[in-house]
C-alpha cells in the first residue's frame, strides 16, 4: 500500500480540508498530513497520540514502517536536526525508513471526531451548540446529558476515559456540560460554556484564573489529562481505520500520561 493511498483512506473519514477552515475560520494554526514521507511501500501502521521513542521503537519491532499520529510530529519550525535535539523522533524516524502522518485538527472537528467522540464519552444526549462550526463538524460543544450529581459524572468520565488522574471542582449536579479536548480551556471556551448556560466545564490544559472564574460562578469543572481527553476519540478513529486493505495496523497507547 502506499502512503498516499493511507492518507486518501484517513480523508475520507476526517477530511484534511477541515483543517486549513478551521485555520482560516477562527485564525488557528495546524500542521496535518503527511509529515514524513520516505518513498517505500508500506507494509504495516502503528496508530499513536504522539510520535514518541516507544512509538518508534514499536513499530520497529513489528516491522512496521509507518506511524500515524494525532499530534503533528512536525508543529512549529525545525531549525535543525540531531540525536538529542528538537525534532530527535523526525529523525529517528527517516533514519529507520518511517513514514509519519498526522491528523490534527480535522480528526478534533470531524463528524465522529475526538471533539464529538469526547461529548459522547460524557454521556451527551443532545447538542445544543457549537463553539466554532465548520462545514462539517466543528470543535466545543454544549449539550444536555442526564441529571446526575458531579460524583457519579466524574466516576463515569474515569471508567470511559480511562482517566488515572482527574481534577474535580465543584459539588453540584450535572446536567448541561460543555467539554472541548485537548487544550481547549481558554477564555473563549469559558466565556462560551457560560452563554450556553453549562453548569459542567470539561477540558484540559487549565490556568488557574479560568477555574478560578468558573468556581465563582458556581460552575463544576473537570479536568482530565490532554492525552485521556483525545486517546478515546482516536481509538476510535484507529477502529475505521483498521480496516485499510492489504496493510497491518497496530494502535499504542501510552498510560504515562493518562
Amino acid at each position: 500500500m502506499r502512503l498516499k493511498e493511507i492518507y486518501e483512506f484517513a480523508d475520507a473519514i476526517a477530511p484534511f480540508a477541515l483543517s486549513g477552515e478551521y485555520c482560516a475560520r477562527y485564525g488557528a494554526y495546524d500542521n496535518s498530513g503527511i509529515l514524513l514521507d520516505c518513498g517505500d511501500p508500506i507494509k504495516g501502521v502503528l496508530f499513536a497520540l504522539d510520535l514518541t521513542q516507544r512509538a518508534i521503537a514499536r513499530a520497529k519491532e513489528r516491522g512496521m514502517n509507518c506511524i500515524f499520529t494525532h499530534h503533528p510530529a512536525i508543529y512549529g519550525k525545525l531549525a535543525s536536526l540531531s540525536p538529542d535535539g528538537e525534532g530527535k523522533e523526525v529523525l529517528a524516524c527517516a533514519q529507520a525508513g518511517i513514514s509519519v502522518l498526522s491528523a490534527h485538527l480535522n480528526l478534533d472537528c470531524a463528524l465522529g471526531g475526538i471533539d464529538e467522540c469526547l461529548m459522547k464519552g460524557l454521556g451527551g444526549k443532545t447538542e445544543i451548540s457549537l463553539m466554532h462550526a465548520l462545514t462539517l463538524g466543528g470543535y466545543g460543544r454544549v449539550y444536555e446529558v442526564t441529571e446526575q450529581p458531579l460524583a457519579a459524572f466524574t466516576e463515569n468520565a474515569k471508567k470511559t476515559f480511562s482517566a488515572r488522574q482527574i481534577i474535580v471542582y465543584g459539588a453540584g449536579k450535572v446536567k448541561r456540560v460543555a467539554s472541548f479536548c485537548g487544550a481547549g480551556m481558554d477564555e473563549e471556551s469559558v466565556a462560551f460554556a457560560l452563554k450556553e448556560g453549562a453548569d459542567t466545564f470539561v477540558s484540559s490544559d487549565p490556568k488557574h484564573h479560568l477555574i478560578k472564574e468558573l468556581c465563582e460562578k458556581n460552575r463544576n469543572v473537570v479536568l482530565l489529562t490532554h492525552y485521556a481527553a483525545e486517546f478515546y476519540g482516536f481509538t476510535r478513529f484507529y477502529e475505521k481505520m483498521k480496516n485499510m486493505p492489504n496493510v497491518g495496523c497496530e494502535l499504542i497507547d501510552d498510560e504515562r500520561y493518562l
